[in-house]
């Protein structure tokens, strides 16, 4: 199936069953894929990166999985944080009902599989964890990374007030990882590279936005693993 059509409402690609097993030091999970999703033959590196490698979901909260396709993070956020509601949200109408699928198959009834439309998707999110569809194009994709950050939950006022929400995202560097990094800084958005492995970014993403003119976020990570 071309990557193009995997941000699609209702696929055109002819079923092709398959079975991906994501296999972590502290989740093992066997997810039903099909043709016309993204990277339905294996759990590709970027998502093995943000699932290794980005902070673990909290206690309990809303959170996010943009852009679920068969539900990898979602399963696996679930999985990590039994207390919270994880809400995977896709265009894919075939990705969500994998994802949905698999959930059920884990016994992971915290996961809500939903259109990024629905209006059971809480107003705040104590977080978002994304592969982001970066394939939309450039200008479709800041849209709807800034709609998305602008519902992360604030942090309270103060120096010693709790920090807010975060998004994790990752991207590969060939796709345009560091110029999203630059754009959201320009946003007014600390930004941090948190790892960096086979040529994909992993990126934190603070909820506040800066009120001063932005300079150069810190990058936690300068090697390319």
């Amino acid at each position: 199936m071309s990557s193009q059509h995997y941000f699609e409402a209702q696929p055109l690609a002819a079923h092709r069953p398959g079975l991906v097993r994501v296999v972590l030091p502290d989740v093992y999970l066997e997810l039903d894929t099909d043709s016309g999703v993204f990277s339905p033959g294996r759990l590709d590196p970027g998502t093995r990166l943000l699932l290794e490698e980005a902070p673990g979901p909290p206690a309990s909260g809303d959170i996010l999985d943009l852009g679920c396709g068969y539900g990898p993070i979602a399963c696996v956020l679930a999985a990590r944080s039994p207390g919270a509601t994880v809400w995977a949200v896709d265009v894919n109408e075939r990705a969500l009902g994998l994802c949905a699928r698999n959930a059920a198959r884990a016994g992971l009834g915290n996961v809500r599989c939903v259109t990024p439309s629905s209006p059971e998707i809480p107003r705040r999110l104590a977080g978002i964890w994304s592969n982001p569809p970066v394939r939309i194009g450039k200008a479709a994709l800041h849209d709807l990374l800034l709609s998305w950050l602008a519902r992360l939950t604030p942090g309270a006022p103060g120096a010693a007030g709790a920090p807010g929400a975060r998004a994790y995202l990752v991207m590969g560097r060939n796709l345009g990882a560091d110029s999203l990094h630059s754009w959201l800084d320009k946003q007014g958005r600390p930004v941090t590279r948190l790892a960096a492995r086979s040529g994909y970014r992993l990126l934190a993403v603070s909820q506040e936005v800066r009120g001063s003119s932005p300079g150069l976020a810190g990058r936690g990570d300068s090697g390319d693993g």
